[in-house]
């Protein structure tokens, strides 16, 4: 094929069709059409995730939102395509390349109350809506600790749906993903972005997934331009934990890795993770830090490391959901 016919051809991305996702699918096509002058169509495919109503910790969680995706990359129907990373399975398929992360988003949890309210604010007995175990581990526990009583109430749905509980009264305050509001152009909506002491975030959440065919070399070494180092060392860490918990992406595990600054030199990792019973009576919750990685596989060994403290403390018998 000439150069020509090459710019010529659109590169299809496969994308889910939910607002957020053709929001950063977007964002991702537009990126990959500066990089290599062709035109870049988004294909819209529906996932088990978006058709079930069921509470993702009953349908398993894990690549609900993702196969779809991958059965149309292997079937050639598409070229790349773009996952929110957090609803990824930790195990990589031989046959497909994470050609990408790029840089992370905010990757805090934040809260959408009714009158503005923080979370120290909210009513005695308030109904917080989560579709989340982990969000609701890690409320449950601080209300606890600080002599709060809250009701966690499972909800699914997209953001205006779960935003829409709080407006329309028939609950006190939401919990989503800070990444999912601002990519949408909606953070202002936000009454408190929520400190990862209080409520540490699901692993690889605020980053992207960009996968293509592992036969697709040339495809996937344009892709790895977007990618981000540092995001991805942070991510690796934080989804080793996660598979080093035999813990699916629907368990009640928070993770973060982030880089601590002396002056202006980045120095160390902190991995942080949680793990606990969704009334938040039970919470284990450990850190560690070592070298900025400068291998995926240095990466791996905080994850792991950090996982077995957490598994000796207990970790294994707080998860709701373990791999088989």
């Amino acid at each position: 094929m000439t150069d020509a016919a090459k710019a010529a051809t659109a590169l299809k991305l496969g994308t889910r069709r939910s607002k957020l996702a053709m929001a950063q699918s977007g964002h991702v096509a537009e990126a990959v059409r500066q990089l290599t002058g062709r035109d870049v169509e988004l294909v819209e495919i529906t996932t088990y995730g978006d058709v079930s109503k069921e509470q993702l910790a009953q349908i398993g969680g894990t690549g609900v939102f993702v196969t779809a995706l991958r059965d149309a990359l292997l079937r050639g129907e598409v070229d790349f395509a773009v996952h929110s990373l957090k609803d990824l399975p930790t195990a990589q398929p031989e046959d497909l390349t994470l050609a990408a992360v790029p840089v992370r988003e905010d990757p805090r949890d934040v809260l959408v109350a009714r009158d503005g309210l923080t979370f120290a604010q909210l009513p005695e007995g308030a109904r917080v809506g989560t579709g989340s175990p982990r969000r609701m581990a890690q409320l449950n526990a601080y209300a606890r600790s600080h002599g709060m009583k809250i009701e966690t109430v499972p909800i699914r749905g997209n953001i205006d749906t779960r935003v829409g509980y709080v407006r329309n009264g028939e609950l006190d305050a939401v919990v989503l993903a800070a990444a999912g509001l601002r990519r949408i152009g909606r953070v202002d909506e936000v009454s408190e972005f929520l400190d990862p002491g209080v409520c540490l975030p699901a692993p690889g959440q605020g980053a992207l997934a960009i996968e293509c065919a592992a036969t697709n070399a040339d495809l996937a070494a344009v892709l790895a331009e977007l990618d981000d180092p540092r995001t991805r060392f942070a991510v690796t860490a934080e989804r080793a934990l996660l598979a080093a918990l035999e813990a699916g992406c629907s368990a009640p595990v928070g993770a973060l890795a982030d880089f601590l600054v002396d002056g202006q030199i980045v120095n160390e990792m902190r991995l942080r993770g949680v793990v606990g019973s969704t009334d938040g009576a039970e919470l284990v919750q450990l850190s560690t830090t070592g070298p900025v990685p400068t291998s995926h596989h240095a990466a791996e060994a905080l994850g792991r490391e950090l996982a077995s403290e957490m598994l000796a403390k207990g970790a294994a018998g707080l998860m709701g959901e373990r791999a088989l």
